[in-house]
């Protein structure tokens, strides 16, 4: 269960992401899970072995025969940079293939400014400044992409329309750039290396200051025929209040923080806070219902409080569930802000095991520099 496939890569570029993402394994997993046959595997893994890239780790245990002996990553095989993009500031992350966080930076950043993507690029350079094979790098933000390899955002939050991100950032970089929504790049990264690593089909939810939705179907990411699957903010669940979008009754302008801080300054935050929470867990419930996933996960600032949604999720998410999904589970998860970062990175290191779809000439440059 959980495994990935779809990989377009490689044998070698397989390989790699393959003990990247999910550890060590012995050749015979290998072989089983890519596809390949176990003298491919024994070819590969014996120039990997010689170039310092793969070590042998201890035997497997054995319920019987010759314990399998275990191959593993480095640390030497790839890096990547992930920069999350907000209003004002952006958070830069070094991650490595096996998703070990090596560094953070965190600068301020006006979104609005002519120069924003300069000051970007020169955060990626510091960070990219040490360390063998870099892969590429993975940009994330509050908004609409149209495809990660092309990176033009439309994002209201940034106040940007049709904003050439990914090109920018390449023509200033020279390196592969990967663009994309913020909650698809935190469930490219549940997927790779957190509680999605054991569902092929899960979604994960972010509360804070708006209300965003990323799908795994199948093991890949679902993005919609423009980019935009996802905007769950945007469905609407009362009759108002008015939203950031022009609409009336926006689940984001119902239980993002603006609307909550505004609130609690009448009402008891803990009663203001259950509602929100009966509201969301209802509003989940109907997409649990559509599409079947087995996992939800939420995430966000608004998990630093969830103690205080809780009561309200807890009573009304079930509440609304048919019976088939009565017992799918759902975890919340911790939060700080260089989780949206370490998404970004995700992109990149998603790339080679085929769960980021759309990256196209970026995509095959990152796998060819991790052949």
């Amino acid at each position: 269960m959980g495994e990935l496939t779809g990989i377009h890569a490689s044998p070698r570029t397989a390989i790699l992401a393959t003990l990247g993402q999910a550890g060590a394994l012995s050749r015979t997993e290998l072989a089983r899970r890519l596809g390949l046959s176990p003298a491919t595997v024994t070819q590969v893994t014996r120039r990997l072995l010689a170039e310092g890239l793969v070590q042998e780790l201890d035997r497997a245990p054995s319920r019987g025969g010759r314990p399998a002996q275990l191959l593993g990553l480095t640390g030497a095989p790839g890096r990547a940079i992930g920069v999350k993009i907000a209003k004002d500031h952006a958070v830069g992350v070094e991650v490595r293939l096996d998703g070990v966080l090596l560094q953070k930076r965190e600068i301020p950043l006006d979104a609005t400014a002519p120069d924003c993507l300069d000051t970007v690029a020169a955060l990626v350079a510091a960070l990219a400044s040490r360390g063998p094979r870099l892969l590429g790098v993975g940009v994330c933000v509050p908004g609409v992409v149209d495809r990660p390899g092309s990176g033009v955002v439309d994002s209201r939050p940034l106040g940007w329309t049709s904003m050439p991100a990914g090109a920018r950032l390449r023509a200033a970089l020279d390196l592969p750039v990967l663009v994309d929504n913020d909650v698809n790049a935190l469930a490219v990264a549940e997927r790779l290396y957190g509680r999605g690593r054991g569902y092929r089909d899960f979604i994960v939810v972010a509360v804070g200051q708006g209300v965003g939705l990323a799908i795994v179907a199948n093991g890949g990411l679902v993005r919609g025929a423009t980019g935009g699957a996802g905007e769950f903010g945007h469905m609407p669940v009362a009759e108002g209040p008015r939203c950031g979008c022009g609409n009336l009754g926006c689940l984001e302008a119902v239980v993002g923080a603006a609307t909550l801080r505004a609130r609690t300054r009448q009402m008891e935050p803990a009663t203001v806070l259950a509602e929100a929470g009966a509201v969301l867990g209802r509003a989940i419930a109907g997409l649990v219902n559509i599409l079947d996933p087995a996992a939800v996960f939420v995430s966000g600032e608004a998990t630093r409080q969830w103690d205080r949604w809780r009561p309200g999720f807890d009573a009304s998410f079930p509440a609304h569930l048919t019976r088939p999904h009565r017992h799918i589970p759902v975890e919340i998860g911790a939060w700080d802000d260089s989780r949206w970062a370490h998404g970004a990175a995700g992109l990149v290191l998603g790339t080679p095991l085929g769960v980021v779809p759309g990256t196209g000439e970026q995509g095959d440059q990152i796998r060819a520099r991790l052949a």
